[in-house]
C-alpha cells in the first residue's frame, strides 16, 4: 500500500530485494549506455491518493537511490570504476520539489549570460609562485575522470595580451605547441593532448588578446548599440561565452560532447591581468546549476624546520577576496603533507582537511595519477559535482584508441618509465638553438623522445649542444677550434644525433654540419622541420656540388644562385602571426612498401601529421638529389611538397628527416613512428630493419590518420 500511495509500485520488488540482501541488477538500454542517475522529482512524487508522512518518504527515497547506486555499480564495474565516496544524499529528501521558478531579473542576461546546464567544470588555479604544476594537476585529474568513462575536454586561459603564442619567444615561454586546426598555443595543452588523449582546437587555448579583440570588434560593428563597453560585463561576458561555447565541442574522436571540461587559470591568483578570467569564472559558478563547477586551487608548502602553511593561507585568503571559495586544495611540497599540516589549512581556509590533497615529489609525472586517485580526488570531485548523476556511454573511442585510460594502466605505464630510468642510456646528441631555454623550449620533442626510450626499455640521456658551437671559426683561433672539436666529440659519443626545428639563421651552419657528420659517419639522424631543411642542404653543398646552396631565410642579401629551400608561394610576407603551413595535412607515401618511415608507421600509405613552416624544398633540384641517392618518400597530395627524405639502408643505417613536426602528437605508450624508429636505431643501429618489419606485422595505428575510430 505504501508503494501504491507513492506511485511506485513498479519497483517495489527490486527496492524490497535489496533491501532483504538479494542483489539487484540494472537494466542496459540499447547502445551500450551505462545511466548513472537518481529518481526525478516526478517520479518520487507522483502519488496516488492518500498521505504519506515526509519521513516515510524520505527513507523510500533513499533506499531507491541505494538501490540504483548498487545496481550502476554492478552493471559498469566491469569497464569503468565507481566514482567513490559517494556525495551526500539526504539534503534533497528534506527539501520538497519546486514546482514553479521564480521569474529571473531582467538583468540577469546581463551579467549571467545563458550557458548550457549540462556540463560539469573543474578550474584549476594556483598561488604563491608560478611553476608548481598546474598543468600536470590538470592532466592529471583529467585522466583519471576519462578513466572513469566521462567524456573529458580541457581549456587553457592565458592572461597575456597576445593573441596566441605563435610569435612568443622560447626563451620565455617555452615551446608553441601545434594543434590539428593550426592553432599555435601554449605548451599546456600539450599536456592535456597527452595526458588526456585529446585532439584539442586553437579555441581551446583562451588569451586576453582574443578576448579583447572578440569584444573591440564587435563594439566596431556596433554590436553593444552604442553601450559603454567595460570589463564588467562585457569582457567577463565574452570569457563566459567562450568557456560555454568551447566545452561542448567533442575532442577525443567521438561525436558526444564532452560532460566534464577542465579549466586550467594561467599565472598567479593576485595578479592583475588574471582578475578578469577569475571574476569570469565567478559569474560562471553563479549562472550554472547547484553542483556544476568545482575550484581546485594549486599551492606550495615550503619546508624549512617543518612544513609551513602561511603561503598557502595568503593564497586562499586572496581567492575568498575575490568571491571565489575553493572546493580542493592540492599542495606541491617535497615529503607527503603531515596530518597536522592539513589541519591548519583546513582550520584557516575554511576546507575540510579530506579535501586537502598532497603533490609531492615523486620519481615520474606519470605516478602523479596514483597519488591524486590514492587521495579520492574523483571522490571528493563527484561529492562536489555530483558525477555519478552522468550518464557514461560505451564509445567506439573508449575501446580503440589504445590510450591509457584506467588507473592501472597509468601505474603500469610509470612502473615502466622505473624500470627504463634504471637501464642502460641511450644518448641523443640534442643540436638546438633555444637550449638555454631549457627543456620547455623542446618540451613536446623531449616528450616524443622519451616515449620512445621507454618503448625500447632504456633511460633517455640527451647531451645538450648548441648549434652555434658547430659553426667554423671565421678567424682561426685555437680557442674557437678547441671548442668545436670539443663539440664534435660528444657527437661522435653519441647514439644519435637530433636536429629540431627553428628559426632564424642563428646557428644554422652548425645545425648543416651536425646533419653532415651524422650522414658521413654512418650515425642515426632524424631532422624535424628546419632539421629536415639543413640537411638537404649540407646533402647539396657536399654531393651535389652547390657550395652556395642555401635557403631563401638565410639569404637576405640574395648572394646565393642554389636556395634548395625556398619561401613557399602562397604565404604573405607582409605578417608574421599565424602566418605558416600549419595544422594537420596529409602526408602520403608513393613507395610504401619499400619506404623506411612509411614502415614505422605500419606500412601506411598516408598519415596525418602536423606542420609548422614558412618554407619548403625547391622541387626543382628533385632530380638532382635522386640521382645522388636521396630519397623523397613522403609528400604532401598533390605531390608538390617533399614531407620526408631518407636515404636507402644500403648507404645508412638511419637517416631521416621530416618537414612535419611529429612530436606533437606523440602519447605515452604510443610513441611517434619516425621518434619510435630514430630512437630504436640509436639503441641498436644493426637491429632496425627488424624494428621496422615488427611495426609493419602490428599494421597501422588510427591514431595516425584523423580522429576515425
Amino acid at each position: 500500500k505504501f508503494w501504491v500511495k507513492l506511485g511506485l509500485s513498479s519497483v517495489a520488488p527490486q527496492v524490497c530485494a535489496s533491501t532483504s540482501g538479494a542483489s539487484g541488477t540494472m537494466s542496459q538500454p540499447e547502445g551500450g549506455v551505462n545511466v548513472r542517475k537518481r529518481e526525478t522529482p516526478e517520479q518520487s512524487t507522483t502519488a496516488a491518493e492518500g498521505d504519506a508522512s515526509p519521513s516515510e518518504i524520505g527513507r523510500a527515497l533513499k533506499a531507491l537511490r541505494s538501490d540504483a547506486s548498487v545496481a550502476s555499480a554492478a552493471s559498469a564495474s566491469a569497464f569503468y570504476p565507481p566514482c567513490v565516496p559517494p556525495p551526500p544524499d539526504d539534503f534533497d529528501a528534506l527539501l520538497p520539489p519546486m514546482k514553479e521558478c521564480p521569474p529571473p531579473s531582467p538583468f540577469t542576461a546581463l551579467f549571467r549570460p545563458p550557458v548550457d546546464q549540462a556540463t560539469k567544470y573543474v578550474v584549476v588555479s594556483g598561488g604563491v609562485c608560478s611553476s608548481l604544476g598546474k598543468g600536470v594537476t590538470t592532466s592529471s585529474i583529467g585522466a583519471l575522470l576519462r578513466g572513469h568513462g566521462f567524456r573529458v575536454t580541457a581549456i587553457k586561459l592565458d592572461p597575456y595580451l597576445n593573441i596566441d603564442a605563435g610569435l612568443m619567444s622560447p626563451y620565455e615561454h617555452g615551446e608553441v605547441f601545434v594543434l590539428d586546426d593550426g592553432g599555435e598555443t601554449d605548451l599546456d595543452l600539450g599536456n592535456y593532448e597527452r595526458m588526456m588523449f585529446l585532439s584539442l582546437l586553437r579555441d581551446n587555448n583562451v588569451t586576453t588578446g582574443k578576448i579583447y579583440d572578440s569584444v573591440i570588434k564587435k563594439e566596431r560593428r556596433g554590436d553593444y548599440l552604442g553601450k559603454t563597453v567595460q570589463v564588467i560585463p562585457h569582457i567577463t561576458g565574452a570569457i563566459i561565452e567562450w568557456l560555454d561555447r568551447t566545452a561542448q565541442v567533442p575532442v577525443d574522436g567521438s561525436t558526444l560532447r564532452p560532460q566534464i571540461c577542465m579549466i586550467e587559470l594561467g599565472g598567479t591568483v593576485g595578479d592583475i591581468e588574471s582578475m578578469p578570467f577569475i571574476e569570469a569564472l565567478r559569474q560562471l559558478k553563479f549562472s550554472l546549476d547547484e553542483r556544476s563547477l568545482a575550484w581546485v586551487h594549486c599551492s606550495y608548502i615550503p619546508d624549512m624546520s617543518g612544513q609551513k602553511t602561511k603561503p598557502t593561507q595568503h593564497s586562499a585568503k586572496a581567492l575568498l577576496a575575490l568571491g571565489v571559495q575553493p572546493d580542493i586544495i592540492v599542495c606541491r611540497s617535497a615529503q607527503p603533507l603531515d596530518q597536522s599540516t592539513k589541519k591548519k589549512i583546513s582550520n584557516q581556509c575554511n576546507i575540510p582537511a579530506a579535501r586537502i590533497l598532497s603533490a609531492h615529489d615523486v620519481n615520474n609525472l606519470f605516478h602523479v595519477p596514483k597519488v591524486l586517485a590514492e587521495q579520492h580526488v574523483v571522490g571528493l570531485l563527484n561529492g562536489v559535482l555530483g558525477l555519478d548523476r552522468l550518464d557514461i556511454t560505451r564509445s567506439k573511442v573508449a575501446n580503440s584508441d589504445g590510450g591509457l585510460r584506467s588507473l592501472d594502466d597509468w601505474s603500469k605505464f610509470a612502473k615502466q618509465v622505473d624500470v627504463a630510468d634504471s637501464s642502460k642510456e641511450v644518448i641523443i646528441a640534442f643540436v638546438g638553438k633555444y637550449n638555454k631555454g631549457g627543456s620547455d623550449a623542446y618540451q613536446s620533442v623531449i616528450a616524443a623522445l622519451h616515449h620512445s626510450a621507454v618503448e625500447m626499455g632504456r633511460k633517455l640521456s640527451v647531451r645538450w649542444v648548441d648549434a652555434t658551437d658547430l659553426e667554423m671559426p671565421e678567424v682561426n683561433s685555437e680557442k674557437a677550434l678547441q671548442r668545436v672539436k670539443d663539440t664534435e666529440a660528444v657527437l661522435r659519443a653519441a647514439d644519435g644525433i637530433f636536429v629540431p626545428g627553428g628559426f632564424g639563421d642563428r646557428g644554422i651552419e652548425g645545425k648543416a654540419r651536425a646533419a653532415g657528420l651524422a650522414r658521413e659517419w654512418k650515425k642515426p639522424y632524424l631532422g624535424v622541420c628546419l632539421g629536415m631543411q639543413v640537411a638537404i642542404i649540407q646533402f647539396a653543398r657536399d654531393l651535389l656540388g652547390l657550395a652556395d646552396a642555401t635557403s631563401e631565410e638565410f639569404d637576405k642579401e640574395k648572394a646565393s644562385r642554389n636556395h634548395v629551400i625556398m619561401y613557399m608561394p602562397e604565404i604573405s610576407k607582409e605578417t608574421m602571426g599565424a602566418n605558416m603551413r600549419l595544422g594537420a595535412r596529409w602526408v602520403e607515401f608513393p613507395n610504401h612498401a619499400t619506404s623506411l618511415c612509411a614502415g614505422l608507421y605500419g606500412g601506411a600509405e598516408r598519415v596525418m601529421e602536423r606542420h609548422r613552416h614558412r618554407y619548403e624544398f625547391n622541387i626543382a633540384y628533385k632530380e638532382r638529389f635522386e640521382a645522388k641517392g636521396l630519397i623523397f618518400s613522403g609528400q604532401d597530395e598533390k605531390k608538390e611538397r617533399m614531407d620526408v627524405i631518407e636515404l636507402p639502408p644500403s648507404e645508412h643505417p638511419f637517416y631521416m628527416a621530416v618537414q612535419y613536426h611529429p612530436e606533437y602528437k606523440s602519447r605515452p605508450g604510443q610513441p611517434s613512428p619516425p621518434f619510435y624508429g630514430f630512437v630504436a636505431a640509436a639503441c641498436d643501429v644493426g637491429g632496425i630493419q627488424e624494428v621496422v618489419s615488427a611495426c609493419r606485422s602490428t599494421g597501422i595505428k588510427p591514431h595516425w590518420t584523423p580522429f576515425e575510430l
